[in-house]
């Protein structure tokens, strides 16, 4: 059997392929061939979506917000729809998942670990989003700082994966741009 190192000893496929038995060398560049075929389509379907993003207004505002790329901004606008179909951001993130379930009897609330209902494909670029902003973001804000010294850091990035679907949702219901550092104003 041919190991890792004994691959970089062949300067070409013409002297891999006379110490390879032929049926298996003929297998592996079928392989290979799909697997190119397999790339190319993957960049024909991206530059797809790119071109949508860019000509859907709701995808650029939403790609404005940290964390939010290509891929979630667009899943996001196809998933919400019409974002008056939602009441509340709050409504939109227990329908994406990222909200506590709640338990109680006799008036008192219990609240437990996140729902884990509705859009799977969404809620986890939404949490890897949010993961990046807290771990790999040069300015996380003083809001992702200060979760982060007060909770588990898987809490915090849900938090803040709650919070990117909320802002995403206030951006489309009310028609707004992105602001960083934003505070709603919570009427009287």
């Amino acid at each position: 059997m041919v190991g890792k190192q004994d691959w970089q000893k062949y300067s070409s496929m013409s002297e891999l392929e006379e110490t390879v038995p032929y049926m298996l060398f003929e297998a592996t560049k079928e392989q290979l061939q799909r697997l190119n075929e397999i790339q190319t389509d993957a960049q024909a379907i991206e530059r797809r979506i790119k071109e949508w993003q860019k000509q859907q207004e709701a995808c650029r505002k939403i790609a404005e917000i940290p964390g939010v790329g290509m891929l979630t901004a667009t899943a996001l606008v196809a998933t919400m729809g019409e974002a008056s179909s939602f009441k509340s951001g709050r409504e939109f993130a227990a329908f994406v998942g990222l909200v506590p379930r709640q338990s109680g009897t006799g008036g008192k609330v219990k609240l437990l670990g996140i729902s884990k209902r509705g859009d799977t494909y969404l809620r986890t670029l939404l949490i890897h989003g949010a993961r990046a902003v807290m771990f790999k973001a040069k300015d996380k804000g003083a809001w992702g700082e200060s979760l982060l010294q007060r909770r588990p850091a898987n809490v915090g990035i849900v938090a803040m994966a709650n919070k990117m679907a909320r802002t995403a949702w206030a951006i489309l219901a009310e028609g707004r741009e992105y602001q960083k550092g934003y505070v709603s104003q919570v009427p009287a």
